[in-house]
């Protein structure tokens, strides 16, 4: 999907109108559909197996878009929450009052779809490879009773970018029925120049004609995304998230990028034990 560029202040007026984030990756995507019980109480211990399918357009010039299955191993208790490369660490949180609560937690993830490879594209033929990252850091969820307000920092912990991205926004769920919940999202993420510069950015050793060096810069990204959750019965559940990124200016100028968006389609299926 290509979005056509807008001048400085046409950024900040869509970003401000989109203030607000819903966790579009993979894991936490198949997390909230593996995690919730059937009757919309807190989960109990329980495990959880299944696959996702995603198919995602990454805004490198000339990339063609990836497609890759994933399996799913999930498990969850009052204290911990862990599905694949995600981690989350749960505290006490704060009952706020009858309708309202402060989650807190510690958060874990291998940002498995992160970096290239130089044989991706033609555009990063010549390059270093950047590599995905272990990142870790801490999320709160506030849960008025009407839409839930998230944010969350973590950092990279495998020294591969040395980033920080931190992100913040709103989600609203539907339940159409008894089997079928909605939930779109919108939001902003902040990444640090670390971050920008890592994998957007082009070393004096990598820079050529076509290729100028590039010193990436701190940005704040834009996404939204809608998540279909089925039940198909107590335990079989399937999923469809949709999900679409405006970049950062920051990341949009790179001699790498080739567009102003990037998107994704993932399917997914949790069968819990």
């Amino acid at each position: 999907m290509q979005a056509l560029r807008c001048d400085a202040s046409g950024h900040v007026v869509f970003r401000l109108a989109c203030w607000m984030i819903g966790v579009a990756g993979l894991c936490s995507a198949l997390l909230a559909s593996a995690s919730e019980s059937p009757d919309g109480r807190p989960p109990s211990s329980h495990w959880g197996l299944g696959a996702g399918v995603s198919n995602q357009q990454k805004p490198y010039a000339g990339i063609e878009r990836d497609t890759t299955a994933v399996p799913v191993i999930q498990f969850e208790n009052r204290h911990i929450r862990w599905l694949g490369p995600l981690l989350e660490v749960k505290t006490p949180g704060l009952a706020l009052s009858d309708s309202q609560r402060l989650d807190l937690s510690l958060v874990a993830v291998y940002d498995v779809g992160g970096g290239y490879e130089e044989d991706d594209a033609r555009i990063l033929r010549g390059m270093d490879d950047r590599k995905s990252g272990l990142w870790a850091g801490a999320s709160a969820v506030w849960r008025t009773g009407l839409v839930d307000v998230s944010a969350r920092w973590i950092a990279d912990l495998s020294g591969y970018s040395d980033g920080q991205r931190v992100s913040v926004g709103l989600e609203k769920a539907w339940r159409l029925g008894a089997r079928l919940r909605l939930a779109p999202r919108m939001g902003l993420v902040w990444h640090d120049d670390k971050f920008v510069d890592y994998y957007f950015g082009v070393r004096a050793n990598e820079a050529r004609a076509d290729r100028p060096l590039y010193e990436g810069e701190a940005g704040i990204d834009t996404y939204l995304g809608v998540q279909a959750l089925y039940r198909l019965g107590r335990q079989h559940t399937l999923l469809l998230d949709l999900s679409a990124t405006r970049l950062a200016p920051e990341i949009e100028d790179s001699p790498l990028v080739d567009r102003s968006t990037e998107n994704r389609v993932l399917l997914g299926y949790v069968y819990r034990f």
